[in-house]
């Protein structure tokens, strides 16, 4: 009580109003939030002749924010978050123009009312209530009580609206500088939101990073919905609190309200924000029914999501505290835009992945043949990010008596005329091969055909030609330019078999490369792409340099298997490297 004594003989001085209101317009001018004015105000306030509390509300519309009380016998403000909507009654009371000062009795007030019970408490009997305009459909009104109405005289009144207009002009300018702090945080968040979500062209990847970016940062829960050939799905959600997970992802499936919602965002374009009476008939509000979680949602933003002409889904966010910023449904729009973009991107290059993967299939054998005594493996990895169809080839032709013919190859290139270059030279070459011809002839008729061609790329190529011969097989093998094949015996040591020869493609007259071996039961015979030799690792090693080790390695284990375990060793090891790998193994079975 100190600090209010003397105040009824010195307020009636005129030269002290003046020094507390330029110590309030000070005040506005240094503070850094609506706070650290509040308790300049209202000291000020209570000093006045005859004042015994002071009450003041925050509104948008009809929706009351919070209350803040300061008594003669508290002069510290206290402030209470309240977060009730009045609806139109509670809109009445929002100025239309500037400050505005009414007297009441405070018997002819809503005695429930927090803001009355705090004056009747006080002792007050009269109040003088000023509302003030604070842009955006936000006002704040100031209830100043008293003990009887001939105090509030037109002095009182004066002062009242001095003290609004303090408030007024400190408020635009607290909000301008937040604005600025905002739009420059929005930015640098949506560059990094941007970032984090382009940082993967996988579909599922994406919409989990969209989530996870927006939580808590923006809100503190999202959900996203894809427009799925199912309808409107649910792809992604996330929360703050672990605990509601399982919440949120049950009214994101099976909620009818919300489900209303999100289709009529999506059917108009627009972008919603639901909140107080809005949000009734749903899982979200002080009403609803639902989890806990659900009655602290207090505001729903949904934002459509549009790219390239598209409709693609829809952008949810749950807000804990009903005050969505002015200016969130602009940074939304502009986080829902980069999400779209994102998502479509990624959607783009996984139907452009699958049709790539589709064409690829069919310029490899649908499956091996099945060869008495042998167990026959393949593996190819695509390595190029950008998805264009490799070069890399390889099939297995059943010969007579049991044998059967292995080839492998690869196309310089990636891309459509690697692709129909692929195309040409394995089935060339299998073609011959069904026909009777030798190995040796099949090159040669697919080098005068590459060369017919014209084209600037080459292609290497080995086949193997493997001949049951007593316990095993004998394997004779020619090479154009191909990397030299592997033989693994059964008790794991490795050979390379010697193999030159020219590149297809590039000269008329060619020579090859050939050579034979005999493959013992457990021994394999191990083709590959350079894509295997060539893949580097961070350090810049090759991975030729252990491939021996790998091969070794790798062969251990099933027949079945092989090749897919030197191909996996090869995708672990590389860092870098945009070939594709195929593995052709041909494995002499175990005698019983």
């Amino acid at each position: 009580m100190e600090q209010h004594e003397g105040r009824a003989s010195s307020q009636t001085d005129d030269g002290w109003w003046s020094g507390r209101l330029h110590e309030l317009w000070h005040a506005a001018e240094t503070a850094q939030d609506v706070t650290g004015l509040a308790d300049s105000l209202y000291d000020t306030l209570l000093r006045m002749p005859g004042v015994l509390a002071v009450v003041g509300t925050r509104w948008s519309g009809g929706l009351l924010h919070y209350l803040r009380s300061a008594t003669l016998a508290e002069p510290t403000p206290s402030l209470v978050e309240l977060e009730q909507d009045f609806g139109e009654a509670g809109a009445a009371g929002a100025p239309q123009d500037g400050p505005t000062v009414l007297v009441h009795a405070v018997s002819e007030l809503d005695g429930t009312s927090s803001s009355v019970r705090v004056l009747a408490e006080a002792g007050a009997r009269s109040v003088a209530e000023c509302a003030v305009p604070l842009g955006q459909g936000g006002w704040a009104s100031f209830m100043v009580g008293t003990a009887d109405r001939d105090t509030v005289d037109a002095t009182l009144r004066t002062r009242l609206r001095q003290v609004a207009e303090v408030a007024m002009v400190s408020h635009r300018r607290i909000m301008a500088r937040h604005d600025d702090d905002v739009r420059q945080v929005t930015d640098a968040f949506l560059a990094e939101a941007s970032l984090q979500m382009d940082s993967s062209l996988d579909v599922e990847s994406t919409v989990r990073r969209v989530a996870r970016t927006a939580v808590p940062a923006i809100a503190e829960g999202c959900v996203l919905h894809l427009c799925l050939p199912e309808g409107l799905t649910p792809v992604s959600f996330a929360h703050m609190d672990a605990g509601e997970q399982q919440w949120l992802g049950k009214v994101s499936a099976e909620g009818a309200w919300l489900a209303e919602v999100l289709q009529r965002s999506l059917a108009d374009g627009k972008a919603l924000v639901l909140q107080g009476k809005e949000l009734e008939g749903g899982p979200f509000g002080p009403t609803s029914s639902g989890a806990g979680a659900g009655r602290a949602v207090r505001a729903v933003s949904v934002n459509p999501l549009k790219a390239r002409g598209r409709a693609l889904g829809t952008l949810t966010f749950l807000y804990h505290r009903v005050v969505v910023a002015e200016g969130a449904p602009q940074f939304l729009a502009g986080l829902a835009d980069r999400a779209a973009l994102a998502i479509d991107s990624s959607m783009l290059y996984e139907q452009r992945r699958r049709h790539v993967v589709s064409l690829q299939r069919h310029l490899l054998p649908r499956e091996l043949p099945r060869i008495p005594g042998l167990t026959l493996s393949s593996a190819y990895e695509v390595g190029d990010v950008s998805l264009d169809v490799g070069g890399d080839f390889y099939d297995a032709i059943p010969e007579a008596e049991g044998g059967v013919a292995l080839l492998i190859g690869d196309v310089c290139g990636r891309g459509a005329e690697a692709a129909a270059l692929t195309g040409l030279a394995r089935h060339t070459l299998r073609t011959l091969l069904e026909d009777g011809s030798t190995p040796e002839h099949a090159l040669e008729r697919l080098n005068q055909a590459l060369v017919r061609e014209g084209t600037s790329r080459f292609v290497t190529a080995l086949v193997a030609v493997l001949v049951p011969a007593g316990e095993g097989f004998r394997v004779r093998y020619w090479s154009a330019g191909h990397p030299a094949p592997l033989v693994r015996r059964e008790e794991g040591t490795v050979e390379e078999l010697t193999a030159h020869g020219d590149l297809l493609g590039v000269l008329e007259d060619i020579e090859y490369g050939s050579g034979s071996v005999h493959l013992m039961p457990g021994d394999a015979l191990v083709m590959f792409t350079d894509g295997v030799t060539e893949a580097r690792a961070a350090d810049g090693t090759f991975f030729e340099s252990r491939l021996r080790d790998t091969v070794a390695r790798t062969g251990a284990g099933g027949a079945e298997g092989f090749a897919e375990r030197l191909a996996e060793a090869v995708v672990d090891f590389r860092a870098t490297g945009a070939d594709d790998i195929a593995v052709l193994v041909a494995r002499k079975e175990l005698t019983g």
